[in-house]
């Protein structure tokens, strides 16, 4: 992976001359990095680089079309709560991501934040390459308000309901890890309510359907 993520600067974007100055991209790569699965911000990114805004944009447009990661976009359609309208990117791999940052050789220590973002990201990314396998066309979104109620995943599957999926490294769950999916169950009437995560069997939580990770992408998809 350390060996992947030094050939990508060298041969996607020296070689292909997608950037001018490579300075900046590389002191962006590893905040990129960091920002994994956040909202991006980029006038903060531009001002942690060196770089301006709309040099940010286009860095996360290599990514982009190098492969190295793909954009979630916020929900689009209007609920009562004003939402966050940035989008989050994830990094394909969690390996190449930590390559970057330089962390190859840190174990991944269970209940970490780290642990939480590499078990968010691998699932996420699983939905969209089962997506594509199956020619789906699903789309994919994530809804954040201003006052930081978050749903990890939302879900619009034709001729279904749309499912709203919060998606917790957790073996054991209760009512504090669904509270946002419940809370956003008037805005969405008839959605499917689901916490992807490592309990070991399915339960119930009112109208969260607790599932272990591997059930959760049977039902999905």
């Amino acid at each position: 992976m350390r060996t992947y993520a030094q050939t990508y600067v060298k041969e996607e974007i020296l070689v292909e001359q997608l950037v001018r100055n490579l300075d900046p991209f590389r002191l962006f790569l590893p905040v990129a990095a960091q920002m994994n699965t956040r909202i991006i911000n980029y006038s903060n990114i531009a001002r942690d680089t060196g770089a301006d805004y709309k040099t940010i944009q286009n860095y996360y447009q290599i990514l982009v079309e190098t492969n190295l990661g793909f954009f979630l976009e916020p929900y689009s359609k209007s609920v009562r709560k004003v939402q966050r309208l940035s989008p989050k990117f994830y990094f394909f791999d969690m390996g190449v991501k930590r390559a970057i940052q330089r962390k190859l050789n840190t174990p991944l220590e269970e209940r970490s934040s780290d642990y939480g973002e590499a078990f968010e990201s691998w699932f996420v990314n699983e939905c969209f390459r089962l997506n594509q396998y199956l020619e789906l066309d699903y789309d994919f979104s994530f809804l954040r308000t201003k006052d930081d109620a978050e749903i990890d995943l939302l879900i619009d599957r034709p001729g279904k309901p749309i499912a709203l999926v919060e998606i917790k490294p957790s073996s054991v769950i209760d009512e504090r890890h669904v509270k946002n999916l419940r809370s956003f169950e008037n805005d969405f009437p008839g959605a499917s309510l689901y916490c992807a995560c490592r309990v070991d069997r399915a339960q119930k939580i009112g109208s969260v359907s607790v599932l272990p990770w591997s059930q959760a992408l049977e039902v999905l998809f």
